[in-house]
């Protein structure tokens, strides 16, 4: 909870009440590694906050996995498209180690937002904060070689190689693990020398 509310007020305060109310309406889940606890296919009606833990998003192309984001500790996820327009989602959500959740449902956002105002500015963040991830990966894919986009997740979030299996490391890259492989040797060449 202590996350939440602090991910929360780099946007907005909130009082003692308030605070009591967006705890009594909130439900905490803990999920077991490898579980995955949302499915291509279902509506989303939850949107979730990672106070402990690891996440993979990941789509069913073909019969593969392709990872597509990791959400760690003080990040949003939200399935933006379903939870917003009501249709079935085409992503799935993974735990990748023990993690803690804290889930918001679309119907206790909708009576907690009556009774705190307040609580429309965290739901229309997580949403915003979904988009904007999604805007980076996409930017990534688009501008970045897959030298670059390791390096820039080498730089930008390094704990994930201890958290995460390679071979998600690498489809999130977009690499086979023979790829990734190569390009983890020749990065380690140039800083080498």
């Amino acid at each position: 909870m202590k996350r939440l509310v602090e991910n929360i007020e780099t946007y907005i305060s909130l009082n003692q009440e308030e605070l009591s109310l967006l705890e009594k309406s909130l439900t905490k889940k803990t999920y077991d590694k490898k579980t995955i606890f949302f499915e291509e296919g279902k509506i989303a009606k939850e949107i979730y906050f990672v106070s402990k833990g690891c996440v993979r998003l990941f789509y069913n192309v073909d019969g593969n996995d392709k990872t597509a984001f990791f959400y760690t500790e003080g990040q949003f996820i939200c399935a933006g498209e379903s939870f917003t327009f009501n249709i079935p989602a085409i992503e799935n959500y993974q735990a990748i180690e023990n993690t803690d959740l804290i889930i918001f449902t679309k119907s206790d956002i909708e009576k907690l937002t009556l009774q705190l105002p307040k609580m429309e500015v965290i739901a229309r963040v997580a949403v915003e904060n979904e988009l904007i991830t999604s805007q980076k990966v996409i930017a990534s894919f688009v501008t970045k070689s897959p030298e670059e986009r390791y390096l820039d997740l080498l730089n930008t979030q390094k704990d994930l190689f201890q958290r995460v299996p390679q071979q998600y490391i690498a489809s999130f890259l977009g690499v086979s693990p023979e790829t990734l492989s190569r390009i983890k040797t020749r990065v380690y060449k140039k800083e080498r020398s």
